[in-house]
């Protein structure tokens, strides 16, 4: 069964759940007034965006990006401490990770079940080694999650299990959750949408995380016109990839940070770029005489 946690939990408690199933709800995280906010920033967008196109996409299903641009208020969801805490967690094998990918979902009556299969597909279909998780995923209930209105259907501890597999509806469990709860779960695991039988739409925020040595789902670049990135904190400019992936990944001209672009301010300051973890500094160390491995290219 999906494991729960109140929303007073830890990033260490969270991850660990994450690490054994693959997936976790953490109930009641925002006051559900928060996600009606939401919904009223983003009710323009969402009622002129188009049905998917096909059988995957869901063809009674909207699927609303560019999050970012056009809710302020969906940015603190992007930036909330408990997922931030959590993902950093989950990913922290990674130098950073960054802001993937935001949409709203929503899955409207009569809508049959979706194929199940792994976020991480997305990549190329590349073939990542068991346990190296490349995101942290969540999906934020902006209407109460049933079984029977299309809740998130996942199959627990499957981000342990081979890639490629195929699996029915009836492999998996929907995530019941109120307005307000998150459900995490990694790129790794098996998971699809569920049908909608119910006469209401089933509508949730998805906000992923992935490590920054990839590629972004949604272009943050180009998704966030440069006039409203300008006004936006520095943090979050960050999480949406201004800023170098690793030691030498997303640099700009002489190896200027790429955040100088959008907020030139910081580099008469003196900014630089920080990185969270030690892995450019080990990189670098002079190894001890005679440690090089016979044959290496010196370069």
């Amino acid at each position: 069964m999906i494991k729960h946690l109140p929303a007073s939990s830890t990033a260490d408690e969270i991850c660990a759940i994450l690490v054994e199933d693959g997936c976790v709800v953490v109930d009641n995280v925002v006051r559900p007034q928060v996600m009606d906010e939401v919904a009223a920033e983003l009710r323009p967008f969402a009622d002129a965006t188009a049905f998917g196109a096909d059988d995957f996409s869901g063809k009674r299903t909207r699927r609303t990006g560019g999050l970012i641009a056009r809710s302020p208020k969906s940015r603190e969801l992007v930036m909330n401490p408990t997922v931030l805490g959590a993902v950093g967690k989950m990913l922290g094998h990674a130098t950073s990770f960054q802001l993937h990918l935001t949409q709203i979902i929503s899955i409207g009556p009569n809508e049959p079940a979706q194929t199940i299969h792994r976020d991480q597909w997305a990549f190329d279909f590349f073939p990542f080694p068991k346990g190296y998780e490349v995101q942290c995923n969540t999906i934020w209930a902006m209407t109460d999650f049933t079984e029977e209105n299309g809740a998130t259907r996942v199959i627990p501890g499957s981000n342990h299990f081979d890639d490629k597999l195929h699996f029915a509806e009836a492999d998996t469990e929907p995530a019941a959750m109120s307005k307000g709860s998150v459900l995490f779960y990694t790129g790794s695991i098996y998971h699809g949408g569920g049908a909608n039988r119910s006469k209401a739409i089933r509508t949730g925020i998805n906000i992923t995380y992935n490590v920054s040595w990839l590629r972004q789902e949604e272009n943050q670049y180009l998704s966030v016109p440069l006039e409203i990135a300008r006004t936006l904190p520095v943090e979050l400019l960050r999480l949406m990839g201004y800023r170098l992936g690793a030691y030498a990944l997303g640099y700009v001209d002489d190896t200027r940070d790429p955040i100088e672009v959008v907020r030139p301010d910081l580099a008469r300051n003196g900014f630089r770029p920080v990185l969270e973890s030690q892995k450019a500094d080990d990189f670098l160390k002079t190894p001890p005489q005679g440690s090089a491995q016979k044959g290496a290219d010196p370069s």
